[in-house]
Formats: structure tokens, C-alpha cells, sequence
């Protein structure tokens, strides 16, 4: 599966600690995130993950267009909702892209580990008919 891990900075330490506790689902699927939540989980876990910018620099908008080719299956998308977003238009394109594409979409710890467990038990393999693969 092609996951998606975004995380605004008062949330980053959250991810890193939930990528860590779930490294080992992570680590047999392929991992993109936005620039520094990307170094950050790299640093902590050692796993491969494919950077794009910087959130606020496009990033957000670069995994987007990865949803609007159908190429990604799960984002998880750690918010902060509580502090004003730069890139708040970026954010809400992003989700609404999720839903055009039936994306699933995690955007708090709670929801995320639902859908982490989901994947590990199969829950999400319908992602590859959608995307015209066979699993």
C-alpha cells in the first residue's frame, strides 16, 4: 500500500511516536510524507520514506496530486486544529481529494490507529481494485 504521513509542527512528535509504535506495518509498505515529518520519521525509525516539500511549500499539494492520479491509499494527516494553518486552502484541498478519490483519511492519533490496524488485518485491500491492481 502507498501511505501518505502529514503532520503540522505541534503534531510532528505525535507521528514520529505512532509511526515508531506501528513500525512494523509501516515498514512493509511504501511511506511518502511532507519534507520535515518525512526527516523526522526517517530519523527515528530508519525506514524509507519518499519526501516531498515542506507542507506551506507544496507538499501538501504534491501528495495531493499523487490522490488525484489514484496512487495513494491511506493519508494519515496529523492536524493541529488549534492553530491558524498559512496553507489552510492547501489542507482543505488535500481532503477533499481524499474524499473525491475515497482516500481513506485519518486526521487525529485515534482515527489513524483504526485505520493502521484495519490495514494490518486486510481491511484495506480493496484500495488495489480501485486502483486496477491485484494484490
Amino acid at each position: 500500500m502507498e501511505i501518505a504521513l502529514i503532520a503540522h509542527d505541534k503534531k510532528k512528535d505525535d507521528m514520529v511516536r505512532f509511526v515508531t509504535a506501528y513500525q512494523h506495518i509501516f515498514e512493509n509498505h511504501h511511506l511518502y510524507a511532507t519534507g520535515t515529518t518525512g526527516k523526522r520519521i526517517t530519523e527515528a525509525t530508519g525506514m524509507n520514506v519518499h519526501r516531498f516539500q515542506s507542507g506551506p511549500y507544496g507538499g501538501d499539494q504534491q501528495i495531493g496530486a499523487l490522490i488525484a492520479k489514484n496512487l495513494l491509499d491511506i493519508v494519515i494527516f496529523f492536524r493541529d486544529p488549534l492553530t491558524a494553518q498559512p496553507h489552510e486552502p492547501d489542507v482543505t484541498a488535500l481532503m477533499r481529494l481524499c474524499d473525491v478519490y475515497s482516500v481513506p483519511l485519518a486526521t487525529n492519533m485515534g482515527t489513524a490507529e483504526v485505520l493502521i490496524r484495519g490495514l494490518e488485518k486486510g481491511d484495506i485491500s480493496w484500495r488495489t481494485i480501485t486502483r486496477g491492481e491485484v494484490e
